[in-house]
């Protein structure tokens, strides 16, 4: 056993490092998303276009076209785009905005429902959103994008813009925040999700999420993100991540427009989603992939070498009491990072959240294995599909579409 326990001192204490680290890096976050949200609301509100690209029905669907139909801002565009009119999320927004029209009600925002069609050489997703942004008022000053599968609140769209008043902010973005459902996969997805939320910041590394996300009209154009990043791509927003840092832009984050997402669903398609996630990191940001094969490999190694050193003879108990307590406080900085999640949950989503919000701390331990388990078939395959449509994912600028199924 001495060799294995050598061998745990050594990596456990590194461990025992980063986790801590990781702690501290956690409170950061939680003291960012409180002090932003006791902040004022942001008063920049130039003319902007939110565009949505939309397929099938997802949960909440309604309920998040009328969130979307009432933001808190002045002046703007709301476009909805979908591939094909058979699509039930066609059907559903046109009888909608048929509806809202022959109300005659207040006509502010100016809302329109495009038809993209079908593409081989991009994403599904792309291809919407570069139809929808076609379509926009030429006077635009502001693109923004978000996912209708995403709850916003209701000052989503304004604090989305609001950073970008300031010149060196480039792009501006929230992200997903997965509350848990009733099911257990709900929950665990939604600790393994705001795991990867909670590395957003006031730094200078952060990458843009393409559910709530907003960029200047001109510096979109400026860095033809449209001709050069989106012309053969799946992922919308790593291609915007990597326009803005070739270009030396920054990319700011806004907790204000962490959006809220719920979705019961099977083991089978957790870990399906999951890991095409991890696929389109390796593929458009592949030094994210290798950084966080390796941390996710040393973290479930360490633990297991551990484990295997306590179950081994031992020389001395103390040997056993070190192990146990290092692997403990492993897990309890852990925990206690989930835990801060679970308070930036209750108290920004607190009348959606219920009382499940202990999943955050109670499954983080089961996180790390599920990453080895995406990062490790990630580097395997380049294939994935995508609400209906396969894809190969060749290079960061070329895609292939392998099949298409109903969705």
């Amino acid at each position: 056993m001495l060799w294995a326990v050598k061998t745990f001192y050594v990596a456990g204490a590194l461990l025992l490092l980063q986790s801590a680290w990781a702690f501290v890096d956690g409170l950061r976050f939680l003291s960012l998303v409180r002090k932003r949200h006791s902040g004022p609301q942001g008063s920049y509100t130039p003319f902007a276009a939110v565009v949505i690209p939309c397929k099938g029905m997802d949960a909440g669907f309604e309920a998040n076209v009328e969130r979307f139909l009432n933001q808190d801002y002045p002046d703007h565009q709301v476009v909805f785009v979908v591939a094909t009119p058979e699509d039930l999320a066609y059907q559903k927004l046109h009888e909608r905005l048929e509806a809202r029209n022959a109300s005659g009600a207040n006509r502010s925002p100016q809302v329109l429902l495009v038809v993209a069609g079908i593409s081989d050489v991009r994403g599904e997703k792309v291809n919407n959103l570069l139809h929808g942004i076609a379509a926009v008022n030429a006077a635009v000053q502001v693109l923004a994008f978000a996912d209708i599968d995403a709850s916003p609140r209701r000052d989503w769209l304004r604090s989305l813009v609001a950073p970008l008043a300031d010149p060196p902010n480039t792009v501006s973005t929230g992200f997903r925040w997965y509350l848990p459902g009733q099911g257990f996969v709900s929950r665990l997805r939604a600790a393994w999700d705001t795991s990867i939320a909670t590395m957003m910041g006031d730094h200078n590394h952060n990458f843009a999420w393409g559910g709530s996300m907003a960029i200047r009209a001109d510096d979109f154009r400026r860095l033809k993100i449209a001709e050069r990043y989106w012309a053969s791509t799946v992922s919308d927003d790593y291609a915007v991540t990597r326009a803005v840092r070739e270009a030396g832009g920054k990319i700011a984050f806004e907790p204000r427009c962490l959006v809220a997402s719920r979705e019961e669903l099977s083991l089978r398609d957790f870990l399906h989603w999951s890991t095409r996630q991890i696929i389109i990191t390796r593929v458009y940001a592949a030094h994210l992939w290798t950084l966080g094969i390796a941390a996710y490999f040393f973290y479930c190694g360490t633990v297991a070498l551990g484990l295997a050193a306590l179950v081994l003879p031992a020389d001395a108990a103390y040997q056993r009491l070190a192990v146990a307590f290092t692997l403990l406080a492993i897990l309890f900085l852990g925990a206690a990072k989930g835990y801060m999640r679970s308070v930036v949950t209750r108290e920004v989503f607190a009348p959606e959240t219920g009382r499940r919000t202990s999943c955050y701390w109670q499954l983080s331990p089961l996180v790390p294995w599920i990453m080895l388990v995406n990062f490790t078939v990630a580097g395997f395959t380049r294939r994935i599909k995508w609400r209906g449509t396969e894809y190969e994912l060749v290079s960061p600028d070329r895609v292939r579409v392998t099949g298409r199924s109903a969705f």
